[in-house]
């Protein structure tokens, strides 16, 4: 039948889909290493995921572009305020241990689901991500959709489930991974909001 690609053919396109997000979590850890431009990194490989999804013509110059642009556009204090935060999760469930106190467990407990609810924000955010996007806009509306959905959000949990237990492997294979947990917050993105999620969240 005409318009119908064989089996053969699909499989080879959806295995370079495959590949493709294993090179782009690379490019994530790579561009992330500072630490402060991880919510960039994770938008400039969903900016990448998406182009050869589309079938439009992506690249290492593409990502990189997007990566300065993300930080341009208040990547860098994106940033600094996911790992401000963080420190305080991390500050608080030191304090539950180091003082037992009536409560104590379950305020630790708050504490990681504050950290979670945190992360997905972050790549929900990074996935809605547009060139000219604010990301002062772009992370109260991920913060509200990640409440809202709380089905695409566990599957973004999951996905950093399967970065953790690569890491617990060995650690270079959390790598790969982190652009299959970036391919799933893409795919929960657009589950959520359908075309919505492709208008950019422009500064007033």
């Amino acid at each position: 039948m005409t318009g119908v690609r064989p089996r053969g053919e699909r499989f080879r396109a959806r295995f370079a889909v495959f590949a493709e997000c294993l090179l782009t979590g690379v490019w994530i850890a790579v561009a992330a290493l500072p630490l402060v431009t991880l919510p960039a990194a994770l938008a400039a490989g969903s900016g990448h995921l998406r182009r050869t999804i589309e079938g439009e013509a992506t690249g290492a110059r593409s990502f990189a572009a997007e990566l300065r642009a993300a930080l341009r556009g208040g990547g860098w204090a994106a940033g600094l305020g996911l790992w401000a935060a963080f420190a305080l999760v991390l500050a608080d469930l030191a304090l539950v241990r180091a003082l037992p106190v009536p409560g104590g467990r379950a305020a630790g407990a708050l504490a990681i689901l504050a950290a979670l609810w945190l992360t997905v924000t972050v790549l929900r955010a990074a996935t809605a991500w547009r060139p000219g996007s604010a990301w002062r806009a772009l992370l109260p509306q991920a913060a509200r959709r990640a409440l809202r959905d709380p089905a695409g959000s566990l599957l973004v949990v999951c996905g950093l489930a399967v970065v953790a237990v690569s890491a617990w492997f060995s650690a270079p294979l959390a790598l790969p991974a982190l652009g299959l947990l970036t391919a799933a917050a893409l795919a929960v993105e657009h589950r959520a909001t359908g075309t919505a999620a492709t208008a950019p969240a422009r500064a007033a």
